[in-house]
């Protein structure tokens, strides 16, 4: 009977950890989808063009690119229970600042802030989930984690529509606020010290040369606007390309690097990190370009073009509990191979059937699409992380989250040059209507074969599987 109990209350302080780290989690990311929907009031409030309140948004990546690698060490530096409520005591003063600003740089300076939270947050708390819980029971546990925050993606744009109709801008940032509150009162009684620590000097040549990820991340977003200075772009890109390399050399000889690159010694991770590379540009893309054809070619309004992708956002985050499970009770190659799949099928629809300019047509391949997403991203994560020892379980999700995001980043260029390119070359001869459906058409071409690349990859995992098999025993 004692012991029952005692398994009881493990069990509810497991639930309550949980409960708390992703409402944090959340809280946070729902910052990120539901911002750009007050763009337009912010412009029109300190008097400020497109470009400039756009770096909301770039510069907060920035900055969050910046602390992605440093998460590794401040996980087994500090405290968990210390370092979760720092970051969100980070979060909420960057928010009161928003609240407060009477001019954009001060707002800015706000979202900034913020940034350095989520940089940690986001890395953080895939590493806790993983840690704390039996390899057994982490599909399941990761693809609840998928419902959370992919429950973010869908509802942030709908919560910012509502405020904003009924309070001014402030009452967004009021909600996160609220929120972050909240999460830090429930983490006395919820969040423990479930890391464990291993104290050691951090190096600053290694974050120094860490910058390098983020710059490379704004040469690869400037080349996509047209109007940039194409040869500073390029020396930004260059630069950033040797710092990398130097950054990765410098962690190889470092007895206690910032970084343990160590963990592409695993080729199942390695596999992983490609395939979850290919699932996020697949995701990125999707939202990125499908608006375009929204309101350029069906000529939708920006709010109803952002309400086009919420189901798309709900069907993924409904099934990624069930693609979690599934991971948990077969293997991991029919999951993702599952979802590799649906992303071909969903590119390939899209490219087909985008010349009949139907809404609901554009909105069943966004929903397919995504619903591989869920198939490929978490489990892939998870799949990875399961071939290592929990002690590179930090470095390797800060790794994989940085991949991903220079991925995406490459995913967006290439996704907008070429949506760009062919539309100027075929409207020399076509129509503008005719010249934008080719420039759709082989964007989504072109992203189906890329899909095709992440279903070929999945025929390695078998081997892969069994060579790991064989090499624990």
């Amino acid at each position: 009977m004692v012991h029952q109990t005692a398994n009881s209350t493990t069990k509810q302080h497991y639930l309550g950890f949980i409960i708390t780290l992703l409402l944090g989690t959340f809280s946070m990311s729902i910052s990120q989808s539901s911002l750009s929907t007050a763009y337009p009031t912010l412009m029109q409030t300190f008097q400020v063009n497109a470009d400039t309140v756009q770096w909301l948004t770039t510069g907060f990546m920035l900055v969050m690119s910046i602390f992605i690698p440093v998460s590794p060490w401040l996980l087994h530096n500090i405290p968990f229970k210390r370092l979760f409520r720092s970051i969100i005591a980070t979060f909420a003063l960057g928010t009161i600042l928003c609240i407060w600003a009477p001019n954009f740089s001060t707002l800015l300076s706000g979202r900034l802030l913020e940034a350095i939270a989520v940089g940690i947050i986001f890395p953080s708390y895939q590493t806790v989930l993983l840690t704390i819980t039996p390899k057994a029971q982490r599909g399941k546990i990761m693809g609840f984690a998928g419902l959370v925050m992919g429950s973010a993606l869908a509802v942030g744009p709908i919560i910012s529509g509502i405020l904003l109709q009924f309070f001014s801008w402030q009452g967004l940032f009021g909600l996160f606020l609220l929120l972050m509150l909240l999460t830090f009162s429930l983490s006395f009684a919820t969040i423990a010290n479930v890391m464990p620590l291993a104290k050691s000097s951090i190096d600053g040549w290694s974050i120094l040369l860490a910058a390098s990820f983020p710059a490379m991340l704004w040469g690869l977003t400037e080349l996509t606007h047209h109007n940039a200075s194409i040869a500073a772009t390029w020396l930004v890109i260059i630069l950033s390309v040797i710092g990398m390399v130097w950054f990765v050399r410098r962690q190889n000889k470092l007895q206690q690097p910032l970084l343990q690159l160590k963990v592409f010694a695993s080729k199942i991770y390695t596999l992983s990190v490609f395939l979850t590379g290919i699932s996020y540009i697949a995701l990125i893309v999707t939202t990125i370009i499908l608006p375009l054809y929204f309101q350029q070619v069906l000529h939708v309004s920006p709010l109803l073009s952002g309400l086009s992708l919420v189901p798309a956002a709900v069907v993924l985050s409904l099934l990624n509990p069930i693609a979690g499970k599934l991971l948990d009770r077969t293997n991991g190659q029919n999951v993702i191979r599952i979802g590799m799949a649906l992303i071909v099928i969903g590119m390939g629809g899209l490219a087909l059937l985008v010349q009949f300019k139907q809404l609901w047509i554009a909105i069943l391949g966004a929903t397919i699409t995504e619903s591989g997403n869920a198939f490929v991203m978490m489990p892939a994560v998870t799949w990875g992380a399961n071939s290592l020892d929990k002690t590179l379980l930090a470095d390797a999700t800060a790794v994989t989250t940085t991949v991903r995001q220079i991925l995406g980043s490459l995913g967006v260029v290439a996704a907008t040059e070429v949506l760009t390119l062919t539309t100027q070359q075929v409207g020399k001869t076509a129509t503008t209507n005719q010249a934008q459906l080719a420039g759709f058409r082989l964007t989504f071409v072109i992203f189906m074969i890329i899909g095709v690349v992440g279903l070929i990859l999945t025929a390695l995992m078998p081997r892969l599987e069994k060579s790991f098999s064989v090499n624990q025993k």
